[in-house]
């Protein structure tokens, strides 16, 4: 028995059987000033839902935009996440303010029975949300599709803990990788996958997890890097150098990658994409990506991770960009970074020892000479198109002085607010010297980001606790 066909029939088998999988597809054009929608499609997916109906509402208060689903007929609240988008991102690159450009979305959630009401929110810069469009769902529509795309491949189990409306369903979907290359994917993953286990908090809650694998043949080995005149056709469409930033990796092919990975049960998403030149991406709630083969993919994978699973903000600064300096310190809505407008407010003050200065001092200057030098011959190396084994070798001399640097310093490990994160030099501070999302140091996520991604495994698994999952109202 294949899995996809025992997930069917598990859901069936259970009781009541779990409603399919119901997808809106939309268009999101703008630039850096305005945004519209457009409804493309509504699709039932082949697999059943697998969230918890008691855990349908997210109180997370994450990402840059929020959808809601009501029942039409009474108003109440039948499920809504925070998530962010490549469009979030894209509206602050110089290149919102000079044209207009279109992206594909889609939201997900369990088929309603009856008609529901979908609105689609975007935070305002006091942190609140505003409705920016609103539209009617009927299930029973007949441009309501149900059918289903070709299989991309067979299903693997990586990670079995149980049934998915109990667990956090994590998605491997490989991308450039051929036929030959299928033993390869599985590696590759499992691989990484051990390797994510053994961070807190998901080492200590991997039994929360189900981990799958799926893997459509790709015609040709690896994925485009335009910055060097590659070009792939590859079936989830992953690329380097999305918004001109050499290192980054996205689909921007977002209908393809849904009808593919819509054949595994999930929630999130990591695209271990076949190469091995530095490189990845990771934007909440839509999916994380990583190079299967660079030696730096343990603490990209990880790291990107972060941002996808619990929208955790780059806490570095001295790399280069590919968004517009930010006009104006907004109280940014990662838990992991702040404007200290007020430190008797500060969101983790729960976690700063008593008599630790806010903010924390600590030798800026003498980093950021370090950092700005290896920035010069970063962009050098990518300039002259030198052997991927030299930026590696930047990389490791750079580890070695910033661990020994940050590590000694009288308040390394130690919670506070530290001046530097969010991609800018001043006015935004993170929690700890060092972490996964400031650097490339052999060191665990901080105390902050531990919590926020402890918060967003409780969200789909439930608490430890054992307390009651808030419902519906």
């Amino acid at each position: 028995m294949n899995v996809l066909l025992a997930l069917l029939l598990a859901a069936s088998a259970t009781g009541a059987p779990a409603p399919r999988t119901f997808r809106v597809d939309y268009f999101h054009t703008g630039n850096a000033t305005e945004e519209h929608f457009s409804l493309d499609r509504l699709v039932v997916e082949p697999l059943p839902w697998p969230g918890s109906p008691a855990r349908g509402v997210d109180e997370t208060n994450l990402g840059k935009y929020l959808f809601e689903v009501r029942d039409r007929a009474t108003n109440r609240l039948l499920y809504s996440r925070g998530f962010a988008s490549i469009y979030g991102e894209w509206e602050t690159t110089p290149e919102a303010r000079e044209m207009n450009r279109t992206f594909h979305e889609s939201l997900r959630f369990p088929t309603p029975e009856k008609p529901v009401q979908v609105m689609l929110k975007k935070r305002a810069k006091d942190n609140s949300f505003r409705e920016l469009w609103s539209f009617t769902v009927d299930p029973q529509d007949m441009f309501v599709d149900p059918s289903s795309p070709p299989a991309p491949g067979p299903l693997l189990k990586l990670v079995d803990h149980g049934p998915s409306a109990d667990k956090v369903d994590f998605l491997i979907l490989g991308d450039g990788y051929t036929e030959k290359e299928r033993a390869k994917f599985e590696k590759d993953a499992r691989r990484l996958v051990e390797l994510l286990f053994g961070f807190s908090p998901f080492k200590e809650r991997k039994q929360d997890f189900n981990v799958w694998g799926l893997m459509p043949a790709s015609r040709e080995s690896g994925i485009s890097r335009p910055s060097t005149g590659i070009h792939r056709d590859s079936p989830v469409g992953s690329t380097y150098d999305a918004f001109r930033s050499e290192r980054y990796v996205l689909t921007f092919e977002n209908r393809r990658f849904r009808d593919i990975a819509a054949f595994a049960p999930y929630e999130f998403v990591e695209i271990l994409v076949n190469g091995n030149t530095y490189g990845g991406g990771g934007i909440f709630g839509l999916y994380s990506t990583v190079a299967a083969d660079s030696l730096w993919a343990p603490y990209v994978f990880v790291h990107e991770f972060g941002h996808h699973f619990a929208g955790l903000a780059d806490e570095y600064y001295t790399s280069d960009s590919a968004y517009a300096p930010a006009e104006e310190r907004v109280e940014p809505w990662e838990k992991n970074a702040t404007a200290l407008k007020d430190p008797a407010q500060l969101k983790w003050k729960h976690l700063v020892a008593p008599g630790t200065p806010l903010p924390t001092p600590w030798q800026k200057d003498e980093y950021e000479k370090h950092a700005l030098e290896v920035q010069q011959q970063r962009r050098r190396i990518r300039a002259e198109r030198r052997p991927e084994s030299e930026m590696d070798a930047l990389f490791l001399a750079q580890r070695d002085w910033e661990e020994k640097f940050l590590g000694q310093h009288p308040y390394a490990g130690k919670v506070g607010a530290f001046e530097g994160a969010h991609y800018e030099a001043r006015g935004y501070y993170r929690p700890q010297l060092d972490c996964v999302m400031f650097t490339r140091d052999r060191v665990p996520f901080c105390s902050v980001c531990q919590h926020a991604l402890s918060e967003v495994i409780d969200l789909y698994a439930g608490p430890r606790t054992g307390k009651a999952p808030k419902t519906a109202p």
